[in-house]
């Protein structure tokens, strides 16, 4: 295979004028002169009809109910499919992390407010009217807490499933602190249809990107712990490219995650939310994206999406009936976001 074409970094040429040796910068102007530009392929669509519809009623209750989606708080680019399908992501236990990972948009803070022993009820009243079939609950980490928050989520997995039983539910939870009994009092008869927890990037790069707290190996022990005790809750992971590895370096990720049988993946664009963040390393193209998707469904993963604008909860919802026999989510319409070799006919055929 021929070496891929990445986009050009946007630089500042000053030069030099009479007898001056150039102008200099200051190291914000530094950062931004070093940011990269977004490729073409960067485009999605926007729903129309009654996906715009149910867009809009989720929009509105969302706000009413005064609740924090990363949805809206990381800008996802995906939030009109997912919203237009009934799906949503909340996030919980605070707007701020007591962990300082270089990629992420969430502010840091060392002690973060109480957490509000109303939130399970208000989010469940929300959810209750709501559009959804499919709901997404992601957290904050709680380093303060003596159980990383552990029971604080079950409470509000729990107030949703009491108020809407037929709402498929998905924890996207941090790493506890590498607390194993808080992750068991968390999962133990919890009803939940997937357990997700982010390895984020490949391991060499743990260093670099996330928080000195944080690493591959204590985010596989989770995942791996969390499907012994649930054997029967699919685990999910998501890895983030653009941030320093290489595509080998991908597929040995994809393969060790196997080995703990993760059963879903998605691989992503790291996107610099700032100019204080980590620079984006490079922009792999579509086509990579859609080997890696086959890499990936040929180890046996039950559900796949990887693509430039895909995120860790890129259509949650199919992706979880994908696992169990429907066609793969990648192949239900086009938005761009997700890259596949299959077609819609291709599902067809397998599930044949």
């Amino acid at each position: 295979m021929e070496p891929m074409r990445l986009p050009v970094v946007e630089t500042v040429d000053i030069a030099p004028s009479g007898c001056t040796t150039g102008t200099t910068l200051s190291p914000k102007e530094k950062r931004k002169a070093l940011r990269k530009r977004l490729p073409a392929w960067f485009k999605t669509a926007l729903p129309t009809g009654e996906a715009q519809d149910r867009f809009n009623f989720t929009k509105s209750t969302i706000e009413g109910g005064s609740l924090n989606t990363v949805c809206e708080e990381a800008r996802c680019p995906n939030i009109h499919d997912c919203w237009g399908r009934g799906t949503a992501t909340f996030m919980i236990a605070g707007e701020e992390c007591t962990r300082g990972c270089r990629f992420c948009a969430v502010g840091t803070i060392k002690t973060p407010l109480p957490l509000d022993p109303d939130e399970p009820k208000r989010l469940a009243d929300a959810v209750k009217d709501m559009a959804l079939s499919y709901v997404v609950i992601t957290v904050v980490n709680r380093d303060d807490l003596p159980d990383g928050g552990a029971s604080h989520y079950r409470k509000c997995i729990d107030a949703i499933h009491e108020i809407r039983p037929d709402i498929g539910l998905e924890l996207l939870c941090s790493d506890l602190d590498g607390n194993l009994e808080a992750l068991a009092s968390l999962l133990e008869g919890a009803p939940l249809d997937v357990f997700a927890h982010n390895v984020e990037c490949v391991p060499r790069m743990d260093s670099k990107v996330r928080d000195r707290r944080a690493s591959f190996n204590q985010s596989k022990k989770i995942l791996q712990e969390a499907k012994r005790i649930r054997p029967d809750i699919l685990t999910k992971t998501s890895i983030m490219v653009g941030v320093g590895e290489t595509d080998q370096e991908i597929s040995d990720t994809m393969r060790d995650l196997r080995t703990i049988d993760v059963d879903l993946l998605t691989i992503g664009q790291y996107l610099q939310p700032s100019d204080k963040h980590l620079p984006i390393d490079r922009f792999p193209e579509p086509s990579r994206y859609a080997d890696w998707d086959t890499e990936a469904r040929e180890m046996g993963y039950k559900g796949v999406a990887c693509g430039p604008l895909v995120r860790s909860s890129f259509r949650a919802g199919l992706l979880k009936d994908e696992a169990y026999g429907a066609p793969p989510a990648v192949t239900r319409s086009q938005t761009n976001s997700a890259i596949s070799h299959l077609s819609f006919s291709d599902s067809l055929t397998e599930k044949i």
